[in-house]
């Protein structure tokens, strides 16, 4: 075990009897939503998974240490504090080294679930290819090319171009596999053109693929597409129309890099009245509980 890496004892325990874990990733805590509803989303998501049987993971770095399972005081730190740091692969080692309280992202999370022996994760959306020509790229993509963890999730983040970030999974190796669906969710909504790369019908035929995709000698992860329950989608229309004002209202302030995603989503937050932060709450939710679900189908196999 990596000496960087801290599980709790739950967790520890659990993996130990090889019973089902699902991570948990900390930026949509410290940069997605704004304090105490994230604190509130953090709790009610880990007890999504926890009503299905499943030990959750949230995982930060705290300490000079890679965490993979909080308890409720980390949870609060990461979730209250100011100036939590947005970790991605290239700042682990800086972070750790100063011993720098850091929510980590998506590709961070995928790492140390892997590390931890952990297969499935749930999040809301996924970074990918930004729109237009900056040729800002998320890291996401680089682990889901190299690290063979499956990421239950809701699409890639609306704010993105979703086009070419397919064709990105495409290009690594990155299956899509749509849960209940043959198009991609489109993280608020549930999607209307892009075709996923495979349909499951339930957490068992999910998993399947998923244990046949890494039984083959496959290293890549695999991303898990679950649209947003059609009672929480939030109005194409409107989420659009944020999405264009706060792109440009990110150019016109010189918002780049790691700070766009975090910009942008509290953007279409303020626009659209707070009905984008309930659909990002209730997707969470979903995609946590297809997670566990999931998890429990991998841990039977």
């Amino acid at each position: 075990m990596n000496e960087m890496l801290v599980l709790n004892e739950e967790v520890a325990e659990t993996l130990a009897d090889g019973a089902a874990v699902v991570a948990l990733e900390s930026t949509i805590i410290a940069h997605g939503m704004p304090f105490p509803r994230n604190v509130e989303t953090a709790r009610r998501v880990e007890g999504v998974i926890r009503d299905l049987g499943v030990i959750p993971a949230t995982v930060a770095v705290i300490d000079g240490r890679i965490r993979v399972g909080l308890d409720d005081t980390q949870l609060e730190r990461i979730g209250s504090e100011p100036d939590v740091a947005k970790l991605s692969l290239r700042d682990l080692g800086w972070a750790l080294a100063g011993s720098v309280l850091g929510a980590t992202t998506v590709a961070t999370t995928m790492h140390a679930a892997h590390q931890a022996g952990i297969e499935v994760f749930a999040t809301g959306g996924l970074g990918g290819v930004h729109r237009g020509d900056s040729g800002d790229v998320s890291a996401d993509l680089t682990a889901l090319g190299s690290i063979p963890v499956a990421v239950v999730c809701a699409g890639v983040k609306a704010i993105l171009d979703i086009p070419k970030t397919l064709e990105a999974f495409e290009t690594r190796g990155v299956p899509v596999i749509g849960f209940e669906t043959a198009l991609f969710p489109e993280f608020y909504t549930r999607g209307t053109s892009h075709p996923v790369t495979a349909s499951a019908s339930d957490p068992v035929a999910a998993a399947a693929i998923l244990r046949a995709h890494w039984s083959s000698g496959i290293k890549t992860g695999a991303v898990v597409a679950v649209p947003i329950p059609a009672e929480h989608e939030a109005d194409v229309e409107a989420i659009s129309e944020a999405i264009e004002a706060g792109l440009y209202a990110a150019e016109r302030q010189q918002i780049t890099g790691k700070d766009v995603s975090p910009f942008l989503l509290a953007f279409v937050a303020q626009h659209t009245g707070g009905d984008s932060l309930d659909a990002n709450i209730e997707l969470v939710a979903n995609n946590a509980s297809v997670a566990a679900s999931i998890a429990m189908a991998l841990h039977s196999m």
